[in-house]
């Protein structure tokens, strides 16, 4: 995708089947021109993934207005995950560190998207190895649906055995610290490219 690309209205598919990179969604970004350019895909002003009302790990209920003054980078996944979610979080820990001092005005938030195994015990202790601050969020089975329809997120789950396993999509949303969402990062864009696009949201603020 060109720079120019990026800043018109754009759709995607992509596909996670079993280990392999997928994302099913359809990204718009805002017919406005802005001055800033990044290395994701500008979404300023799109319609879709305004907000979300999940549970976090203590049990408080968790909104987007919560986090207002700081970045949130926002990843769909499940803790059962052999590769795509472990390094998500990992790039995410690492974008913190590039960010030096801006590290601690941006919020990693991890949605599960297996609330029948993800326990809130089970999503603290996996978000927290990659970060102390990262937060766990989840929500019953109806409200998982709404939210990932909400965010344009594709999962479905996918029989192994006497088990299962989880497609999903394998991109991260970031919002401003004014709580508007900005860009979507790709799961193969590195981090330092990342903590770029993240210092342009922190220093536009």
């Amino acid at each position: 995708m060109t720079r120019k690309e990026s800043i018109q209205p754009t759709r995607r598919r992509l596909l996670l089947s079993g280990g392999s990179l997928a994302v099913l969604t359809t990204l718009a970004a805002c017919d406005k021109v802005l001055p800033t350019r990044f290395n994701g895909v500008d979404i300023t002003g799109a319609s879709y993934a305004t907000d979300f009302r999940l549970t976090d790990a203590d049990g408080r209920e968790r909104t987007l207005a919560d986090f207002k003054g700081k970045a949130v980078m926002m990843f769909f996944g499940f803790t059962q995950c052999p590769d795509v979610c472990p390094t998500a979080l990992v790039r995410a820990a690492e974008i913190r560190k590039l960010l030096g001092s801006d590290g601690e005005r941006l919020q990693v938030i991890f949605v599960t998207v297996d609330p029948e195994r993800d326990s809130p015990v089970v999503l603290k202790a996996y978000t927290q190895a990659f970060d102390p601050s990262f937060i766990g969020l989840y929500g019953d089975m109806q409200r998982t649906s709404e939210t990932a329809k909400d965010f344009k997120v594709f999962y479905r789950k996918v029989p192994t055995g006497s088990s299962y396993t989880m497609d999903h999509s394998a991109f991260s949303y970031v919002f401003d610290p004014k709580g508007k969402i900005r860009i979507v990062l790709r799961h193969e864009q590195s981090a330092q490219e990342c903590a770029e696009d993240l210092r342009k949201i922190l220093r536009s603020a």
